[in-house]
């Protein structure tokens, strides 16, 4: 008799691909449109499915595993970030958590490059001249920016994605610096010529320009709280393409309007879709609409972990990419 297929509910629309893959084998139930679910909708999904595949926008708290069913065994999250899933909560349930770790390192960093080139070449308020038809011609003192090249950067989290904007920056002429929970192996700083700083505070106040790569966790939130960002020279920018609640925005918004802090390149927010309505007028600011990972190869990538995950914990396995609370 053959096995029963497993029931996977997908909360997104996905790359054709991976949803044609997923068709192939199990019972998918995929998603119609791309509106997120509504907490009614999740919570009918985990009560009937064997699987759920949630994506960032989908807020899985402790209260929703509580309504979860007897059949729900994995949530097979797509994406690697998993702050918006109580992952505590889940094993506490038996339900495991699984992720797709790795496959949008260099994708988030030629994103954070060009944040980075972008902020400091002023190319926003460039198009923006361009766009409105406010370009007269060239002049020798218009739109000057700063030269990448020599500048300090500080990489706040130097895992896989920071250390891949740091093999960019030290292309482009720039001095690596970085923060980390660990220092990194000799091998791998001397790789980049890279300054640690054990002190979060004294990198801050000496860089030209700081990356944010490190996750949110509930020891991250605010990390660059009011004290520590106006520890942060003048003419210094702050990217983001990590998660927007690592910065306090509210403060962040009022040093860019004051100018003790030059310009930003912001993928992320800390509300989410729900911008700060004072970033979006600032000359100084480039925003994105969280893109970072927003590669085709990137997205397929991403399902192909999805797919392998299930199939592991469908033949009786461990998920290669499970996530556990000690991990977090």
């Amino acid at each position: 008799m053959p096995k029963q297929r497993l029931s996977v509910v997908v909360t997104r629309r996905l790359p054709e691909a991976v949803e044609t893959r997923l068709s192939e084998l199990f019972d998918v139930q995929l998603r119609d449109n791309d509106v997120p679910m509504s907490r009614e909708e999740l919570a009918e999904a985990m009560r009937r499915a064997d699987v759920l595949v949630p994506t960032l926008s989908d807020k899985i708290d402790a209260n929703l595993i509580a309504q979860a069913g007897e059949r729900l065994k994995l949530i097979a999250n797509y994406g690697a970030g998993v702050d918006h899933i109580d992952v505590a909560s889940a094993r506490q349930r038996g339900v495991l958590v699984s992720n797709t770790p790795g496959v949008s390192a260099d994708d988030t960093a030629d994103m954070a490059l060009a944040l980075i080139l972008g902020v400091t070449r002023r190319i926003g308020e460039g198009l923006l001249r361009m766009q409105t038809g406010e370009w007269d011609g060239w002049a020798p003192t218009a739109l000057l920016g700063g030269r990448v090249s020599g500048m300090r950067l500080g990489i706040l989290g130097m895992g896989r994605i920071g250390t891949a904007v740091a093999r960019r920056a030290q292309a482009c002429g720039m001095q690596i610096h970085y923060h980390n929970r660990r220092r990194l192996r000799p091998e791998i700083e001397e790789q980049f010529d890279a300054t640690y700083w054990e002190s979060l505070d004294q990198m801050l106040a000496r860089m030209d320009v700081i990356s944010v790569n490190c996750p949110h966790t509930p020891s991250t939130f605010h990390l660059l709280n009011a004290r520590r960002l106006k520890l942060m020279k003048p003419g210094s920018v702050i990217i983001n393409t990590s998660r927007g609640e690592v910065i306090d925005e509210n403060t962040m918004v009022r040093l860019l309007k004051s100018g003790e802090i030059a310009g930003a390149g912001l993928d992320v927010y800390e509300h989410g879709a729900e911008i700060h309505p004072d970033l979006r007028g600032l000359p100084n600011v480039v925003l994105m609409p969280h893109m970072g990972s927003a590669t085709i190869e990137g997205r397929v990538e991403m399902g192909e972990k999805v797919l392998i995950n299930i199939k592991t914990f469908d033949d009786g396995h461990r998920p290669p990419d499970l996530v556990v609370p000690a991990m977090l």
